[in-house]
């Protein structure tokens, strides 16, 4: 338990978290998406979702959702209609072109981080996912209340 007193636990999951960030987003930028367009459009895949729903999904503000939708749309790689269910509503459909796009990404993605994990010891590996995964469904699952908090960054969507 020595080493846990000492380390910035913060900044390792901060450092890293920017580096393998900054990574995916220059991996995807190759094949001509960013992590938001990626993320929106795997959301959007056969789920007849809003936008507004696709938004708070991906913890997206409503301006930021309309650019990237309008960016998508200008690629081709999805359009804004009309839901079967509510006539005002409109949903976003992945085109074609968009499905390609997700499916690219997503190997990407997948490349990317079997890079990183496969820098590590199987050992290791498995203990910092799971690790990692318990603190994110128990001790970290729900924010402390806090008047100022930090500001919550975009969901960029991991694989699946």
């Amino acid at each position: 338990m020595g080493t846990t007193r000492c380390t910035d636990l913060m900044m390792l999951l901060h450092l890293t978290g920017h580096a393998l960030e900054t990574e995916l987003t220059a991996r995807l930028a190759e094949i001509g998406l960013t992590p938001r367009a990626r993320c929106v459009l795997s959301s959007a895949l056969d789920a007849d979702r809003t936008q507004s729903e696709i938004a708070e999904m991906a913890s997206i503000d409503k301006t930021t959702m309309v650019v990237t939708l309008d960016a998508l749309e200008a690629a081709g790689y999805a359009e804004r209609k009309p839901s079967a269910v509510d006539r005002r509503a409109r949903v976003v459909v992945v085109t074609e072109l968009g499905r390609e796009m997700v499916a690219k990404g997503d190997q990407v993605v997948v490349d990317v981080y079997e890079s990183v994990l496969g820098s590590l010891p199987d050992d290791e590996r498995d203990g910092l996912v799971n690790g990692l995964t318990r603190l994110m469904e128990g001790r970290l699952s729900t924010p402390m209340p806090c008047e100022k908090p930090p500001r919550k960054r975009a969901l960029r969507h991991a694989v699946g």
